[in-house]
């Protein structure tokens, strides 16, 4: 029902804004981000927008046009366009309007509609891929190009439902242990037994292909574990770093009965294959020297990609799906046949590529939303604060001066932010912190400051292991982290991180590094997030895109000055 007092107003233009300060705004918040993708979180009014491709995602995980309507005119404020109702119904049921299908060893593309198939065998992104058109339903399509099918399907705006099924892939037997090997009960949570069936879908091609959104610390891991124990055959997993790869291999031993030898690692230092492989995007983007820019087929410009083959995979198991490099996207356009799993917290990705995600992985199929699992005790409850910190006056003179890039570093690195960290640091004395930033120089400063231990990019495995195990066990409570901290480290004892400098405006670090902190603490305490920021410069700018998605999981940012931090108390459970 239309009401003044409501918190979201549709506009014509398909964005959607949201009064913050509305008692309401959770109920909207929470709706919004099943469908529409958040643009702007200034402090009073957020801005979303509805695309197709939000639509589509949501569709493919259940929601129906007569779900967001029926949600959109419960929190209206004024009455919806008709155009963006009529948007809304129909790019929701152009999803699976056309269906790719086998029929032997024909690859073919279905519609229920005459119409719809004559317009799609005139396109040009589709032409290139048709065989034949067997009659007015059904055209035949080039099997080896599935997944160009598919890209060139959600270019024109009909993206397919994909039930031409998956080979089974060579079969291994494992179970999941109901005891781990260190004695601790280990079962499936209900929502990473929801998300693996959902991806599962019994066996069927409907199921097969698609990605899992879940927070860090929420258990991706095992999800990617359940999937494995469910279809029982040999796995590629791909990890952004040769520590997460070494950390699948301590869950699959700890938590499966696979045994040491059916277990290999593909990275930079090893290269051993086995039924379940684990290798990284690093090594497999490896380019032969001289190759670049030369146009060579992608197995002779990227030699691991060999790997691909080496195995009859049943799966491939992509962990942080929002960082995987475009040569990977490309060869997985050829790779339609085997099941794919995409784990990620975040569908955000920097470089526009969600669209390749949607095509070539598959669709969202199971998400959840941060504050829910908060509430349910599974993930830290967290505190998230911005330090707004001035230039001194020497310091804004060189700001004003630079050059755009340089404007970057010069805030990022403010000499000012040392100051506050040492009251932060003072505030949080006994507690396990983690320091991470963007610029060596900076974090180098730390480290001489303090004494703590530096992690970065040139910090040895075997080094980086040491390090993070001390940290685990209790004996480090203070640790120095590059950007190499953003994925797949496992530090559940760390309850406070504090950001230095970050990425430019990159939403996805933003979560990862706070998802960094959210494994559940012991004695339910409260986990903490400040991010230092440069007053009135691009760090702000680029710390206010930083914070839409985060916003737009439940989390709101604290706004401190850097003269109240001396008489700034952290807030208690």
């Amino acid at each position: 029902m239309v009401n003044p007092q409501n918190p979201i107003i549709v506009q014509g233009d398909s964005t959607v804004l949201l009064e913050v300060d509305n008692q309401r705004y959770p109920e909207g918040r929470d709706l919004l981000a099943r469908f529409a993708e958040l643009e702007k979180s200034p402090e009073y009014i957020h801005t979303y927008r509805i695309s197709p491709l939000s639509l589509w995602n949501a569709a493919a995980a259940g929601l129906t046009a007569s779900d967001i309507l029926a949600g959109l005119e419960a929190l209206a404020k004024y009455p919806l366009p008709d155009n963006v109702r009529h948007d809304i119904a129909d790019y929701i049921s152009r999803y699976g309007q056309v269906k790719l299908v086998r029929e032997g060893d024909e690859l073919h593309l279905t519609a229920s509609d005459a119409l719809i198939i004559t317009e799609l065998a005139r396109h040009k992104q589709l032409r290139p891929y048709i065989t034949a058109q067997r009659d007015p339903l059904t055209l035949c399509m080039d099997a080896a190009r599935r997944g160009h099918i598919k890209q060139a399907l959600v270019i024109i705006g009909y993206p397919a439902e994909d039930l031409a099924g998956y080979v089974d892939g060579e079969s291994l037997t494992l179970h999941l242990r109901p005891i781990t090997l260190q004695h601790q009960p280990f079962k499936l949570r209900d929502y990473q037994y929801t998300a693996a069936a959902t991806f599962h879908a019994q066996g069927s091609a409907s199921g097969g292909s698609g990605v899992i959104v879940l927070p860090c610390g929420a258990g991706k891991t095992m999800v990617g574990m359940a999937v494995l124990n469910q279809l029982q055959t040999n796995t590629l997993i791909l990890t952004p770093s040769t520590v997460a790869a070494r950390q699948w291999i301590d869950e699959l031993l700890d938590k499966t009965t696979l045994d040491p030898e059916q277990i290999g690692e593909y990275t930079g230092s090893r290269k051993s294959i086995k039924p379940v492989t684990i290798s990284t995007y690093q090594t497999m983007t490896y380019r032969r020297r001289g190759t670049r820019g030369k146009n060579l087929p992608l197995p002779e410009e990227f030699p691991h990609f060999s790997l691909f083959n080496e195995r009859d995979w049943g799966l491939i198991i992509y962990d942080e799906v929002h960082l995987l490099p475009a040569p990977v996207f490309r060869f997985t356009a050829e790779l339609q046949a085997r099941r794919r799993l995409g784990l990620t917290a975040t569908l955000v990705r920097e470089d526009g590529q969600e669209e390749d995600v949607f095509s070539l992985i598959g669709p969202k199929k199971y998400d959840v939303p941060w504050r829910e699992l908060e509430k349910q005790g599974w993930i830290a409850t967290a505190h998230v604060t911005e330090v707004r910190i001035p230039l001194l006056p020497e310091d804004r003179v060189a700001y004003a001066i630079a050059e755009e890039r340089e404007k970057v570093r010069v805030a990022a690195e403010n000499p000012e932010k040392l100051r506050i960290l040492d009251q932060l640091l003072a505030r949080h004395y006994g507690d396990n912190v983690l320091i991470i930033g963007m610029y060596l120089g900076q974090l180098e400063e730390i480290q001489r400051r303090y004494g703590f231990p530096l992690i970065t990019g040139k910090t040895s495995v075997k080094q980086r292991q040491t390090l993070l195990h001390a940290f685990r066990d209790g004996h480090l409570q203070n640790l120095i982290i590059s950007k190499v901290g953003n994925f797949a480290i496992d530090l559940p004892e760390a309850n406070v991180m504090i950001q230095t400098s970050g990425t430019f405006g990159s939403r996805q670090e933003e979560a990862q590094r706070l998802g960094r902190i959210l494994r559940p603490k012991q004695e339910n305490t409260l986990a903490y997030f400040y991010s230092l920021v440069t007053k009135d410069t691009k760090d702000q700018e680029f710390s206010a895109n930083r914070q839409r998605f985060l916003t737009e999981q439940g989390y709101r940012y604290h706004i401190l000055y850097g003269d109240e931090i001396a008489s700034y108390l952290p807030p208690e459970r």
